[in-house]
């Protein structure tokens, strides 16, 4: 599949090839981008940074609770984080596609940690009101709508197309890490001193990130054309998008999955709570296992050289097959169990696509791009789980669970087929070095191909 004009400066499949055709696996060093200074840089800032954002995280949800007493109040807390993605997303990707990436980051982060900053004073000397809450979560999502693709797109500035995947990928393992740790010490800390000193710790923590990008070498960045000023920028964006199928079937997978199928805290409570009658302890197991899959998952992304949309279908679906499995688990512990390989091609769905998205774009427009994956990745869940949380409620959590397992599985199939019909692919079936293999080739090579008796 082309990827348009202007696709010889962009780090995108070479013309002659479809993302989807098979081809050896290039293997990597699973660190190798942490050879690249600047890189390794960002990479520790994002360590910090990241932990603090799950302790934020954690202490932001017990703080609206104690406050109100109400968990509709905390869900208002999270849409309104959310919200400032969905309204103004397109718009934020057209920004980052104007402006220097390191110089916005320097912004956005520096607005993030004044919010932190003042969330905890507020705490600290016991004025805080739920109302603060709710500004201060709509302040960092309006922060997130520039620093998500900012972030996103400097990442193949800091390494280039060659290393791309392994460095998309270390940066879904250390968000992953930080989710094992950063709720553990919010738990802690809440606990010991109370909420307003995790607000303070997540404030002080953009110290690292901040200071790790003012260290980089800006000599050693991979340059990138930017868009200039000028009017339509969102529709063309929109347009380069519908443009070109491996991103616009992307995208509607990535929606379908994020939307049905990675409503966990709906899934999991339920299931630990109505099915297993297990209580919160349970629930917690359920999530740090999807946890250590998710971190596995991002890890073995890290060694896979290329980003092939094959393997995004091929995860995509035993990522529904597993969800629906998992719904007729009938022990604890079988369903506990299966929590780690669902993580694991959870993370390979989300390092894969966004690598290909990035990959098969032109660097000006690659802030839109991203700002729409985003968008439709972070908003699928607020926008899915009052519909998964009815069906959950209505017909019990097996048949929640295996219905967003069945529309992932689903949604990966048709997109995989209509991806093989755009490429002019077929279905192959065969047999290779004594193993069955299964795999989409071109048309035209059907005769040099047949499976061999």
């Amino acid at each position: 599949m082309s990827t348009g004009p202007g696709a010889a400066s962009a780090p995108a499949p070479d013309g002659h090839e479809d993302p989807t055709t098979p081809d050896a696996p290039r293997k990597t060093s699973m660190f190798a981008s942490l050879r690249v200074r600047n890189y390794r840089l960002f990479f520790m800032g994002q360590v910090v940074s990241n932990i603090g954002t799950w302790m934020q995280r954690i202490a932001q949800d017990w703080l609206v609770l104690s406050l109100t007493g109400s968990s509709a109040a905390v869900g208002i807390t999270t849409a309104l984080q959310f919200l400032p993605m969905l309204l103004f997303g397109l718009y934020g990707g057209v920004l980052v596609d104007r402006l220097r990436k390191r110089p916005t980051l320097l912004v956005t982060q520096s607005s993030m940690a004044v919010t932190a900053l003042f969330l905890a004073v507020l705490t600290l000397t016991g004025h805080v009101q739920v109302w603060h809450v709710y500004v201060a979560a709509f302040a960092m999502g309006l922060a997130t709508v520039v620093d998500n693709p900012a972030r996103q797109s400097f990442v193949s500035e800091l390494v280039g197309r060659d290393q791309l995947q392994n460095a998309v990928s270390l940066n879904s393992a250390n968000f992953q890490s930080a989710r094992l740790v950063g709720p553990a010490v919010a738990g802690l800390m809440i606990t010991g001193v109370g909420t307003g000193w995790a607000f303070l710790a997540n404030g002080l923590s953009f110290v690292a990130p901040l200071s790790c990008l003012l260290l980089m070498r800006a000599r050693e960045l991979h340059a990138v054309e930017r868009a200039p000023r000028g009017k339509g920028q969102l529709r063309e964006g929109l347009h380069y998008v519908a443009g070109r199928p491996e991103l616009i079937w992307t995208i509607v997978l990535v929606g379908f999955i994020g939307t049905f199928g990675f409503n966990f805290p709906v899934f999991l409570s339920a299931f630990a709570d109505d099915v297993f009658d297990a209580g919160a302890g349970a629930y917690s197991l359920f999530n740090t296992l999807m946890a250590v899959g998710s971190l596995a998952g991002a890890l073995l992304a890290a060694r896979r050289g290329t980003a092939r949309l094959r393997v995004l279908i091929a995860a995509a679906l035993a990522f529904g097959a597993l969800e629906m499995v998992a719904a007729t688990a009938p022990r604890l512990w079988l369903f506990a169990l299966l929590m780690v390989p669902i993580g694991v091609f959870s993370m390979t769905v989300n390092v894969t696509a966004n690598t290909s998205i990035q990959m098969s774009t032109d660097p000006a427009m690659r802030g839109r791009v991203m700002a729409l994956y985003m968008m439709v990745f972070l908003g699928g869940s607020p926008v899915g789980a009052p519909i998964v949380g009815w069906v959950t409620d209505a017909y019990g959590a097996r048949a929640g669970f295996a219905a967003g397992g069945a529309v992932a599985a689903t949604a990966a199939l048709v997109i995989g087929l209509v991806l093989a019909r755009v490429g002019n692919l077929r279905l192959s079936v065969g047999w290779h070095r004594g193993h069955p293999q299964v795999r989409f080739v071109p048309r035209e090579r059907r005769e040099e191909l047949a499976p061999a008796a």
